[in-house]
């Protein structure tokens, strides 16, 4: 069941957030909805502390752990070099 909701929100921001709903074939409802489900579902299926990562994210790791006192930039320096000889 569907109940209706009133927000106050300055101008500027509804005024983007209908173009994006218009650009994205949704209507801003449904976006503030999905955006809502979220949210309410990050806090009830996780600690209030737990960082959610994605599992777009997840599928990104390497399994390779850095050492906290890794020298990038120097590292990166010594490759530039390296490269451009």
């Amino acid at each position: 069941m569907d109940i209706q909701l009133t927000l106050k929100l300055n101008k500027q921001t509804i005024d983007k957030a209908k173009k994006y709903a218009v650009n994205q074939n949704r209507s801003l409802s449904q976006i503030v909805e999905d955006y809502l489900t979220t949210l309410t579902l990050q806090k009830t299926d996780s600690n209030k502390d737990d960082i959610v990562i994605s599992p777009f994210v997840k599928s990104l790791s390497s399994g390779i752990s850095v050492p906290p006192d890794l020298d990038y930039k120097t590292l990166y320096s010594n490759y530039s070099v390296e490269k451009h000889k």
